[in-house]
């Protein structure tokens, strides 16, 4: 009988380490720049976010829109490792803008989302 609550007990830590080794593959925003629901006294010249994982730079997206839904950047998002960031071509406005973002982690499990930020008048 030991010998089965071994084996149970063994697959029973597999399992529990193949959920957390499946939950660390996810790319998650970990921070941002401007901050996430900051207020910044000026324009920001870029918009940077970080990840938890490397991203697969075909296919993730990043994209600044002010409160009509009209994009705003420079259309030239970069990745580099675990970081993405596109520029802001010109001064915004004062107002509220919302950062949307997709990020495919290199080992293909795709994560996305969006935050605000805003230009102090």
């Amino acid at each position: 009988m030991k010998p089965i609550a071994n084996f149970m007990a063994c697959a029973a830590g597999l399992v529990l380490a193949s959920y957390a080794f499946s939950a660390r593959a996810h790319a998650f925003l970990e921070h941002a720049d401007p901050r996430v629901g900051s207020t910044v006294a000026r324009s920001p010249t870029q918009v940077t976010v970080w990840f938890t994982e490397r991203l697969e730079p075909a296919f993730s997206t990043l994209m600044v829109q002010d409160a009509s839904g009209k994009d705003v950047d420079g259309h030239d998002r970069k990745v580099e490792g675990g970081r993405m960031h596109v520029t802001i071509p010109g001064p915004l406005a004062p107002g509220k803008y919302r950062v949307v973002w997709r990020a495919l982690s290199v080992d293909t499990h795709v994560t996305n989302g969006q935050f605000t930020f805003e230009v102090a008048p």
